[in-house]
């Protein structure tokens, strides 16, 4: 089923590298708002009991659009920096629309 792809990654951090991760999804977020035409929406929020827990919350028009997210420059600094400051990938789910 075709359709529009909400993506959703959640995070763990150290709390002294929070900051720098912070600014880390910040930049892959709003270039991906800015420069991806298929990139719905991209936003960072952080879990109110747990302020190293990170979420990403991303909607794309389809799954081709976020295919091409992977592929940019900006993505590839995330993965880099993510992994450079020891986050831990908690969990990815991946949700289609099937409502308004």
């Amino acid at each position: 089923m075709a359709g529009e792809l909400t993506v959703i990654a959640e995070f763990s951090i150290k709390p002294e590298n929070r900051s720098l991760f912070l600014e880390n999804c910040a930049y892959d977020s709003e270039r991906s708002n800015a420069d991806e035409p298929g990139c719905l929406a991209f936003d960072v929020i952080t879990s109110n009991e747990d302020p190293n827990t990170i979420v990403l919350v991303e909607r794309y028009t389809d799954q081709a659009a976020f295919d091409i997210h992977l592929k940019t420059p900006h993505f590839a600094k995330f993965a880099e920096t993510t992994k450079a400051l020891g986050a831990v990938e908690k969990s990815v789910h991946f949700f289609t629309r099937t409502a308004p």
